[in-house]
C-alpha cells in the first residue's frame, strides 16, 4: 500500500510538473516570436540609405499623396517586391521589413535611389529598367504604410 501511495504522489508531482511547463512554455510563446522578429530586423542593414547623394535625396516624388498611385505601387510591389520583402512588406527571408523607422523616415527620393540602384551586394537587384514613373509609385506605396492619415495603405492584390 505504501508503495502504491508513493507512486501515485509521483505521478500527481509529474503531472503537475508537466501541466506547468505547459502553461510556462505557452506564455513564453509571444516573446520568443518578438525576440525572433527583432532578431530577425538586426540582421538587416539600413546602411544603404546614408549612401543616397544628398542632391537625389531631396528628389520629390511626383506621385505624393496620389491615392492612384498608392494602389498602383502595391500591385508593383507584389509583382516585384514581395518575394523578398514579404506581401505587406513585413520583411522575410530574403528582405528587410520596409516598415522600420529606417525606411519609414527615409526621404523618398533615397527610397527612390536605393530602388533604382539596388543593394546588389546584399541581394537586391537594381530596378533602374522598371520606368522611373512604376518606381515612383512603388515609392508611393511605400511611404503610405508611414502616414497617419491611415492605418495602412491599400491592401495589396491577393
Amino acid at each position: 500500500m505504501k508503495t502504491s501511495l508513493r507512486y501515485l504522489r509521483a505521478a500527481i508531482f509529474l503531472a503537475l510538473a508537466m501541466v506547468a511547463f505547459v502553461v510556462l512554455d505557452v506564455s513564453l510563446a509571444p516573446l520568443q516570436t518578438e525576440n525572433l522578429a527583432a532578431a530577425a530586423n538586426k540582421k538587416w542593414n539600413y546602411a544603404e540609405l546614408v549612401k543616397v547623394p544628398p542632391k537625389l535625396r531631396v528628389k520629390r516624388n511626383p506621385f505624393e499623396g496620389d491615392r492612384t498611385a498608392t494602389a498602383a505601387g502595391g500591385k508593383l510591389f507584389e509583382e516585384h517586391c514581395a518575394e523578398c520583402h514579404g506581401r505587406k512588406a513585413e520583411g522575410g527571408e530574403k528582405g528587410p521589413s520596409l516598415l522600420q523607422s529606417e525606411v519609414q523616415q527615409a526621404s523618398p527620393g533615397a527610397l527612390f535611389w536605393i530602388l533604382t540602384n539596388g543593394v546588389v551586394r546584399r541581394g537586391m537587384p537594381v530596378w533602374s529598367k522598371l520606368p522611373e514613373p512604376q518606381r515612383w509609385q512603388i515609392v508611393t506605396f511605400l511611404k503610405a504604410f508611414g502616414t497617419t492619415a491611415g492605418p495602412q495603405p491599400p491592401t495589396v492584390p491577393e
